[in-house]
Formats: structure tokens, C-alpha cells, sequence
């Protein structure tokens, strides 16, 4: 079940060429390799460990006393390039250290490799959360994916590259 919740703030909608990419079910990355026609390249701006925010403990679901109890995650932020000088999107992920067990260590070891490539390869869709709201760098997509048990929290804001490339 997929619950899409558009930030009401703003009372702006967005673009119409950007509704279905805020909307896209499935791999972020295999849809704007098509668009690309070629695999997108991945420059990571922060790799590591960070505090969560009390927002961000909220996202992933983190209820009660322990809203208040220091929560470390594994964060990667990354710019994706597809067929242009500029970046297309900018996306940040977050898991959470419980999170980071078992098959999921994966995630720490991505480099330049696109995280659909991992959430997306054995299955189109994962359950999820989706927060779509405008902010100063452009229209962001936060998703909270439930991959095998485990919370995660990715953002993608699509620049305005994105916008002024025409497919």
C-alpha cells in the first residue's frame, strides 16, 4: 500500500512533466536511465555516519521516548548526472544503524553504484511512504521504504537541469 501526501504548505502543485516522477513507483534510477539513454553517474558529495533529526526519526517511524534518544545513521548524498553537465537530481539516504544488519551492510559499500540498483533487484516495488513538497533547490520526493523489515529514508530533489532537459 502506497500513501502519497503532498505538502500543502505552498499550495503549489508541480509542474505537469514532474508529476509522474514524484509519483514513479519502483527503481528511481532504471526510469531516469531511459530518459538518459545511458547508465546515470553517480558523484557523492557525504558519505557517513550523522545524528538524525528529530524530522527524520519521525519519517522513518521512530515513535515515543525514543524521539529523544540519539539515533546514528549511515547517510550518502549523492548528485545524479544522466545525459548533461548539470545534475539532474540530488538525492540523500538514510539508514538507520539498526537497519544495517545483515544483507543490508551492502548499503555502506554502494561508491559510485546507484542505490535502485541494490532496493530494486529482486523486486519492482517496495512498500513505502512518500512526502512530496517544494523546497529551494526544487521539487523533492522523501520516500520511506519498508526493504525486507528494515526503514529506510531516501530523498531525491529534481533540479532544474532535470526540467530543462528535454527527452
Amino acid at each position: 500500500m502506497t500513501h502519497h501526501h503532498f505538502s500543502c504548505s505552498t499550495h503549489l502543485l508541480p509542474p505537469n512533466e514532474l508529476v509522474s516522477w514524484l509519483n514513479a513507483e519502483g527503481s528511481l534510477t532504471a526510469m531516469l536511465e531511459v530518459k538518459a539513454g545511458q547508465p546515470l553517474r553517480v558523484k557523492r558529495s557525504f558519505e557517513g555516519y550523522r545524528p538524525l533529526s528529530i524530522t527524520q526519526k519521525k519519517q522513518l517511524g521512530v515513535q515515543g521516548a525514543m524521539l529523544n534518544r540519539p539515533m546514528l545513521a549511515w547517510v550518502r548524498e549523492v548528485q545524479l548526472y544522466g545525459n548533461d553537465e548539470r545534475p539532474w537530481v540530488q538525492a540523500q539516504s538514510i539508514f538507520p544503524l539498526p537497519s544495517l544488519t545483515g544483507r543490508a551492510r551492502r548499503l555502506q559499500q554502494l561508491k559510485g553504484v546507484p542505490i535502485g540498483y541494490v532496493l530494486f533487484k529482486r523486486s519492482r516495488t517496495l512498500p513505502n511512504q512518500r512526502f512530496i513538497q517544494l523546497t529551494a533547490d526544487g521539487w523533492q520526493r522523501q520516500t520511506r521504504y519498508d526493504w525486507y523489515g528494515r526503514k529506510l529514508l531516501i530523498s531525491e530533489v529534481f533540479l532544474p537541469a532535470f526540467l530543462s532537459e528535454r527527452a
